[in-house]
């Protein structure tokens, strides 16, 4: 979902394989999904900053004793793109926080 929901904007993903996991491992709770059917069709993966402002630094670290919220990405697979699923996962994601 990452790559085909980035790539044809950027050339280039926000988050790679690798990244993914990195702060699926680190922080967990920060992450979202939404499954269909057995299927992820969307989610949100975040981690914490410890700083006002985001830096280069924000893009690879999670400081887990920060207090806002970094959202690296929020992707929805193209089949169930303009549905609101999108905006359904940030509210969801928003509540929770």
């Amino acid at each position: 979902i990452e790559r085909e929901a980035f790539i044809s904007i950027s050339g280039d993903c926000p988050l790679h394989l690798d990244e993914i996991r990195h702060f699926l491992n680190l922080c967990p709770e920060l992450s979202l999904g939404w499954f269909e059917e057995g299927r992820l069709v969307a989610f949100i993966i975040g981690s914490l900053w410890d700083q006002e402002r985001l830096s280069q630094a924000a893009l690879t670290l999670h400081k887990p004793q920060g207090s806002a919220v970094h959202i690296h990405v929020l992707a929805v697979h193209r089949t169930v793109r303009q549905q609101g699923k999108g905006s359904i996962l940030m509210w969801r994601y928003l509540q929770y926080l």
